[in-house]
């Protein structure tokens, strides 16, 4: 079977982004049981049925928008997911990341959510870009300093409240 719509393959030093694929579920579904990790994700964990569709959804993003999230991949070994989230609810797409708890302090947040940025800004041709971050989430207001972005106010999103982080353009 053939794919109706190409996703790249996007290289840093240190990682590799990619496609989704069946063999991720298992990886993703310990990622997304993570309460560490999903604390700041809607505050509880998924089930593995919820992750298989969430899988489903990041690739349906591709084939509707023609961008979305990547599988990010660190020495061959799932690290978490890092792309251009846009669901239909969302007033504009978002630059977000998510790495799982073992891979955390190394700096894959930054490195990923850099490379994702750069595309949507030169190979898109995105004019602009946002994170939403959790007020209380401090890991990710600084991975978005890192990137050059700025706090711009808040949004309702889903019932909770978020920051709206605008991302700088590279360059």
């Amino acid at each position: 079977m053939t794919a109706i719509f190409d996703i790249p393959t996007l290289h840093t030093p240190r990682l590799t982004l990619r496609a989704f694929r069946a063999d991720d579920w298992d990886a993703l579904a310990a990622m997304s049981a993570d309460m560490a990790v999903m604390r700041f994700l809607g505050g509880r964990a998924r089930t593995r049925e919820e992750v298989w569709a969430s899988m489903e959804s990041a690739l349906g993003q591709w084939a509707l928008r023609g961008y979305g999230l990547f599988a990010v991949e660190a020495d061959g070994v799932f690290a978490g997911r890092v792309g251009i989230l846009h669901p239909a609810d969302w007033p504009e797409p978002e630059l977000a990341w998510t790495i799982a708890s073992p891979f955390w302090g190394q700096g894959f947040a930054t490195e990923a959510a850099q490379a994702v940025r750069d595309q949507a800004f030169g190979g898109y041709g995105f004019a602009r870009l946002v994170s939403y971050i959790l007020p209380e989430n401090v890991r990710s207001q600084r991975v978005a300093a890192k990137l050059g972005a700025a706090r711009e106010g808040t949004i309702a999103l889903r019932g909770f409240e978020a920051e709206v982080w605008a991302q700088a353009r590279p360059g």
